[in-house]
């Protein structure tokens, strides 16, 4: 079932389970998208109904970015160059970050532990969710990062929360990415695993996109850690 939130709420887009929620899995777009982009992709997740996930895509602010030629769009930050860590935006990585917070403990009101609760993100999305997840003060059931990079890398390892050390993480990459390259990934993947998190990574071969076989790992990935 899917349900718009009403104007007082956060701007998100809901789609609840047969029965009353007892999980959540908050999903963030990529950079122009919106809360839509990835509600299609639920039923392929093949989730069993005893599990109940509500699912949650917020929508990014809209904001002016910088490798757009400042067209004003949907991003969880500004992007100033393709390097993508040079003069990152700091201020809307905070913001971002804090948002995430704010929608995690929106679902512990609505009942949800947050062990129950996953962080999921494509591309700029997934980047908050690392960011975000990683740093948040309670132990999460996992994180999604799907065609991403790290931001703030150099300062992951100061400002990481004990709580999320354990935390299962998917990632996954495309071996065709132009825009987020395999090599971004990697350098991600390899940080992580410097860090000692507990990760798995997945390539297909695929451009910046979401592929079927991608669909059933990640499926089996919320399945195993939302039991």
């Amino acid at each position: 079932m899917l349900r718009a939130m009403p104007p007082h709420a956060p701007d998100t887009i809901e789609v609840e389970p047969r029965s009353p929620a007892t999980r959540s899995v908050i999903w963030l777009h990529g950079l122009g998208a919106d809360g839509h982009d990835f509600e299609p992709i639920v039923p392929m997740f093949r989730l069993e109904p005893d599990l109940a996930v509500r699912f949650v895509f917020p929508n990014a602010p809209v904001r002016a970015v910088t490798i757009n030629g400042g067209m004003r769009m949907r991003a969880w930050y500004d992007i100033r160059g393709m390097d993508f860590d040079r003069r990152e935006d700091e201020a809307g990585i905070h913001d971002s970050s804090r948002l995430v917070a704010e929608l995690v403990a929106r679902e512990n009101e609505r009942g949800i532990a947050t062990a129950r609760i996953v962080l999921a993100g494509f591309s700029q999305g997934g980047a908050i969710a690392l960011h975000a997840g990683l740093r948040h003060g309670e132990a999460l059931a996992g994180i999604v990062a799907l065609s991403t990079y790290l931001v703030r890398a150099r300062e992951l390892e100061t400002e990481r929360a004990p709580a999320n050390l354990a935390t299962p993480i998917f990632q996954a990459h495309g071996s065709h990415d132009p825009m987020v390259t395999p090599e971004r990934g990697a350098a991600a993947r390899a940080e992580l695993k410097r860090l000692g998190h507990a990760l798995e990574f997945h390539s297909y071969p695929m451009a910046h996109q979401v592929c079927p076989q991608e669909i059933d790992d990640i499926g089996a990935f919320l399945r195993r850690v939302l039991a």
